[in-house]
C-alpha cells in the first residue's frame, strides 16, 4: 500500500502542479506515494488517510489551529520560495523527513 501525502491549498489548482513534480521526484527516487492536491475545505475529510498534510503558503494561516486540532497528525507548511519555484523534489523531501524516511 503506498503512503499517502496530501497537499491542501485555496483551491487546489495550482498546488496540482506542484504534485505533479512531487511525483516526478518520487518516481526518480523509487519511491511509492499516492500524493494529491485539496482544497483546505476538505481538509477534515481527507487528512485522516494521509501519512502527510502539507499547506500551501496561502493557507499557510490555518497551520497552528489544525496542529491544536489533530496533534496526532503530520502537518507542515511548504515554504513560499520551494512552493513558488513548484520544487517537487524539495517539497517532497519535506514530507519525507516527516514521515522520518530517507
Amino acid at each position: 500500500m503506498s503512503t499517502k501525502i496530501s497537499l491542501f491549498c485555496a483551491a487546489g489548482m495550482s498546488t496540482s502542479l506542484l504534485v505533479n513534480k512531487m511525483k516526478e521526484a518520487a518516481a526518480a527516487l523509487g519511491k511509492d506515494y499516492e500524493i494529491a492536491a485539496y482544497s483546505l475545505g476538505d481538509f477534515e475529510e481527507k487528512a485522516p488517510e494521509a501519512a502527510v498534510c502539507l499547506l500551501g503558503p496561502q493557507v499557510r494561516y490555518a497551520l497552528a489551529k489544525l496542529k491544536a486540532a489533530h496533534p496526532d497528525y503530520k502537518i507542515t507548511d511548504i515554504p513560499m520560495k520551494q512552493y513558488g519555484l513548484m520544487d517537487g523534489k524539495g517539497t517532497l523531501k519535506l514530507a519525507m523527513d516527516l514521515l522520518g524516511e530517507e
